[in-house]
Formats: C-alpha cells, sequence, structure tokens
C-alpha cells in the first residue's frame, strides 16, 4: 500500500513541524532518520491520523488519513513514548487495542497471543505492564501495533531500550513483514540500527527531507568531505610517517602517551584498504580503529553545511 505526501506542513503558532514535506513510499521497509527534534514524531503523527496538517495532504492507498477512520484497520503505530494503563497484564492490554479494531473477544484473544509469542513475550504476559522493565515494554508496544496484521505499519524508536533479544524479534519482524508486502516505517536517530532493517532512507531534519535513497548513497555524502579516523596502535611514530607518505592524508595527531592518531583523508576507501597492508608490513599492531565522522550527526552537519 502506497503513501503519498504532497506539500505537507505542518506548524503550531510559530514553530514549524514539518515544512512542505513531498514523497511517495511504497511496500517495504523505509527509514526515517533524523536527530532527535528533527521532526520525525510529527510526521509519523501527521502520517497515522493523529494530527490534522496545517496545509497539503496525505493519502493511504489512494485514501485521504486525516478524518477516515475506516483506515485505521490497515494500520499499525508504535509510539516513541509509553501511555500504558499499569494495572493491565500485557495480554490484556493487546487483546484491549484488538477489541478496539472490532475483533471479538475469541479473534482478539488468539490474535494476541500469537502476537505476543512473536515478541517472545509468552512468559511475561500474565504479568501486569507496570512490573516490566524498559525492554518488556517496547515488545509489548510492537506486539499491539502488529497484533491485526496491518497492511501499513509505524514504528517510532522500536529498539530503543531494548535487549537483545527484543532487538533480534523486532528487526526479524520487521524485515519479514516488508518482504511480505507490507509497508513499514522505521524512525530511528540511530543509523546502525536502521542499516539493520532497511537500505531505504529518508534522511529528515528541522521538518525538512535533505535526502532520500539507498542507504549506501547517503553514506557516500560523508565521502564528499574529509573523513577523520582514529587508530591506538603500537609504533605509532613509524605509522604517522608512513601515512603523510600519501596525498590524500590531509593531517595526522600524534598523542604519543595514549598510543593514538588522528587522521584525516580525502579518500575514505583507499585509506581503509591500504591501513592493513601498512600495518602488516611495519610489524604495527593495531588496538582499535574508528571514526567519529562515520555517524548520523556528521552527515547531518555536511548536509546543513
Amino acid at each position: 500500500m502506497n503513501i503519498e505526501v504532497k506539500g505537507l506542513s505542518k506548524w503550531y503558532g510559530q514553530v514549524i513541524g514539518v515544512n512542505d514535506l513531498e514523497f511517495t513510499i511504497g511496500p517495504g521497509v523505509t527509514g526515517f532518520l533524523g536527530p532527535n527534534g528533527a521532526g520525525k514524531t510529527t510526521l509519523l503523527r501527521l502520517l497515522t491520523g493523529q494530527l490534522k496538517p496545517s496545509r497539503g495532504g496525505i493519502s493511504l492507498g489512494g485514501n485521504p488519513v486525516w478524518n477516515n477512520h475506516s483506515l485505521m484497520r490497515d494500520i499499525g503505530y508504535c509510539p516513541e513514548n509509553d501511555s500504558f494503563w499499569d494495572y493491565l497484564t500485557g495480554f490484556q492490554f493487546v487483546t484491549s487495542t484488538l477489541r478496539m479494531h472490532g475483533l471479538s473477544s475469541g479473534q482478539a484473544e488468539e490474535k494476541a497471543l500469537a502476537a505476543i509469542s512473536e515478541m517472545k513475550m509468552e512468559q511475561y504476559r500474565d504479568r501486569k505492564i507496570g512490573g516490566y522493565s524498559k525492554g518488556m515494554r517496547q515488545r509489548i508496544k510492537v506486539a499491539q501495533a502488529v497484533a491485526h496484521r496491518p497492511e501499513v505499519l509505524f514504528l517510532d524508536e522500536p529498539l530503543n531500550g531494548m535487549d537483545p533479544l527484543g532487538r533480534k524479534s523486532v528487526i526479524e519482524l520487521i524485515r519479514d513483514s516488508g518482504e511480505s508486502g507490507k509497508t513499514v516505517i522505521v524512525s530511528s536517530h540511530v543509523l546502525h540500527e536502521v542499516e539493520e532493517m532497511t537500505d531505504r532512507i529518508l534522511l529528515i531534519n528541522h521538518g525538512r527531507v535533505l535526502a532520500e535513497g539507498n542507504i549506501y548513497q547517503i553514506r557516500k555524502l560523508i565521502d564528499n568531505h574529509p573523513l577523520r579516523v582514529t587508530i591506538i596502535c603500537d609504533r605509532v611514530d613509524i605509522m604517522t610517517s608512513r601515512l603523510l607518505e600519501f596525498e590524500d592524508v590531509s593531517s595526522v595527531q600524534l598523542n604519543r602517551e595514549a598510543n593514538q592518531i588522528t587522521v584525516q583523508t580525502r579518500a575514505p576507501d583507499e585509506f581503509h584498504r591500504r591501513l592493513p597492508r601498512i600495518a602488516l608490513d611495519n610489524n604495527i599492531k593495531v588496538k582499535s580503529i574508528w571514526s567519529p565522522d562515520e555517524n548520523l550527526e556528521a552527515v547531518f552537519d555536511y548536509l546543513v553545511r
């Protein structure tokens, strides 16, 4: 089911939540990436019909979303913030949401059990939500979002605070849903989390789409700018002198006490291919390699500038 957004804006007085957005999303998994405060949650609330656009429109399968209650059966939504009746058990909570979708008591219980099992929450289904950990609360939220088998699924920071077992269950569920032809939107501020689910992303900041495409195209935006790489190794003097031989290395900062080198290179791919050979040829033991620029915040910094 396609989602079409045309000229979409939402403002609160003088504050702009989203600004003149226009895009189309088809079946499969798409990631909304952006720092906190970028407008992702506002956009999801517009897409799910919780907020009325100030301008423009949204259609789902050709039908307008705002004030169209019949579409709600096709939509599953997992919000970022918790809002539970803590005295309910996980099973009661999921069953109640299914009853709101118009399912009979028997159907609701059957589908609730299936969704709870999918989230590996069977042993906790009769425990009150007030006693759940953060990860368990996240999993039960996802369970209620998928229990009625919606055609379109919206997940706002679904992996936030989740334990490894929960993360694995949710990532598998998202992938499987996308591969089965459902339309899945995952909102996150963590690039590597979205990479585990999809390569199709929209980069959002200050309520606008800064970039759209697959994850590899977005990553290349970093490569158009110098990249910093930090290396911790022994024989730092030799490593420094060897790195300075290459034209793409514009600077090297050496910290002998920490056995650390920070390099700035204009050709990241070539640099990473060359580094293992330098270490082997000079008998240098490398303890760690990481880049403070290979993250979502760095991409946004480059794009905004």
